[in-house]
């Protein structure tokens, strides 16, 4: 399967991270600014046509405090054209859903991909449309070249990269800190693995793991593997140019499995982390009488965390970067492209208002969001911890790493149930077996890569 250009994060990115994240306080009240429907507040920057009496459709994976969010930005579209926009969660196997209503001939306006591959497939398929004058015009005014590439295929441009994520970030519970004698951040994995033992014999439950659903469980072994393999394999890996048997695969299994072994240090064991979803994994570090001390994830935990728990980013739940397993941290990137499905005038406009700044604002300003848009003011950003991991993926620019599970094909690195998440989960289950887990991945790889 062809790729883009994989994209690479700058270490001064993350270095600054690393400086910025620790100790920054909340700024819940956004300095005023509510981001509700009202666009910048200076006046719009993307002019939109009327379109009174059509109703648009558009199907995303989230749910819950994501999807609420979100909704906010269709609300001022509406506003602003006249249009009905009705949204449709697609579930996590979001390129079946999405196969089965194109080929039912009911496909949904406009659609958010999850992953670089399915929109490969889609661009190759015919089911998605190329971008019109009006979006072109602000990806080229508001994005790098890196992102619009990601949005590509084939020389034509078919998405937008309206969210982005860094998912390359740990989260922790002060009080459980605080309680188990803690006073500094774990730098390395072997700081990381000594601090989750230090909490777990104070009676904390030492890192929460979201393993029911799969693409948290590649999250954990990209990080890993970037940080342990180096970025030259990773790229030979993400484009299965080397095997899954590889012995850098080797590495990174029998490193995940020096955590994922230990019962003691995992919520609820092995057998709990593959119960519980990714939104409990946030809610049980950060409510409850027992909360878990630590959960890996990106900067949109952040939207679990102010939607379903009293807990105050910057101050109750503070960040650090994935421990450096090799030389350097590492950060891995991750987004959502929007494509249009179906001709016409309104999702052409939907596209377009979603390459604008007004529309990454409105976004920002309810939390749970990053933004790969250069020109939309971080003063938005609802917190200041938020704001900081944006400046960092924007001063970045065209040099970082995306997901690599997101680049394969969705029937390796997206689908439920099958391919990576399913082998990933069953590795979590069984640790020991680092050869058994090595076969299927390259087993599942070699069958997805082979039919695209």
């Amino acid at each position: 399967m062809r790729t883009n250009r994989t994209i690479r994060i700058a270490l001064a990115a993350v270095g600054a991270l690393a400086l910025t994240l620790t100790g920054c306080g909340g700024d819940d009240d956004n300095d005023g600014k509510d981001g509700g429907g009202t666009g910048t507040g200076t006046g719009s920057s993307v002019q939109l046509p009327k379109l009174d009496g059509q109703t648009l459709e558009v199907a995303a994976v989230w749910t819950g405090p994501e999807q609420d969010n979100f909704t906010k930005v269709l609300e001022e579209f509406e506003k602003r054209t006249g249009a009905e926009v009705n949204f449709v969660p697609t579930g996590n196997n979001t390129s079946t859903f999405l196969g089965t209503k194109i080929q039912g001939g009911q496909p949904p306006d406009v659609a958010f991909l999850p992953q670089v591959g399915v929109l490969h497939q889609f661009a190759e398929k015919g089911w998605i449309k190329p971008v019109g004058a009006d979006a072109q015009a602000q990806l080229d005014k508001n994005f790098s070249a890196g992102w619009k590439e990601l949005g590509s295929y084939e020389g034509k441009q078919y998405g937008v990269y309206a969210k982005a994520a860094n998912k390359s970030l740990v989260w922790y519970n002060t009080a459980a800190f605080e309680a188990a004698g803690i006073t500094e951040e774990p730098k390395t994995w072997e700081d990381f693995l000594a601090t989750a033992q230090t909490l777990s014999d104070a009676g904390s439950p030492a890192v929460s793991v979201g393993g029911a659903d799969g693409w948290t469980l590649t999250d954990w072994f990209e990080n890993v593997y970037l940080s342990q393999a180096g970025p030259e394999k990773y790229d030979q890996l993400a484009r299965h140019e080397i095997e899954w048997t590889d012995p850098t695969v080797k590495d990174a299994l029998t490193t995940l499995a020096e955590l994922w072994g230990k019962d003691e240090l995992i919520a609820g064991g092995r057998s709990g982390a593959l119960r519980t979803e990714f939104p409990k994994s946030v809610t049980q570090t950060f409510s409850g009488d027992t909360p878990a001390a630590m959960v890996f994830e990106g900067d949109f935990v952040t939207a679990n965390i102010n939607a379903d728990t009293d807990a105050k980013v910057g101050t109750d739940a503070k960040v650090f970067p994935f421990p450096a397993v090799g030389d350097d941290s590492p950060v891995v990137s991750g987004g959502d492209v929007a494509v249009a499905l179906k001709d016409g005038e309104g999702a052409q406009a939907l596209i377009t208002f979603l390459a604008s700044t007004d529309a990454a604002e409105i976004w920002a300003a309810q939390g749970g969001f990053l933004s790969p848009n250069k020109e939309m003011d971080p003063g938005t950003y609802k917190d200041d911890v938020t704001r900081d991991i944006a400046e960092a993926l924007i001063a970045a620019g065209d040099d970082f790493r995306f997901d690599m599970s997101d680049q394969a094909p969705a029937a390796f690195g997206g689908t439920q149930g099958v391919g990576e998440w399913k082998q990933l989960q069953d590795f979590l289950k069984n640790p020991d077996d680092v050869a058994g887990a090595q076969r299927k991945l390259e087993a599942d790889a070699a069958k997805a890569y082979k039919t695209g």
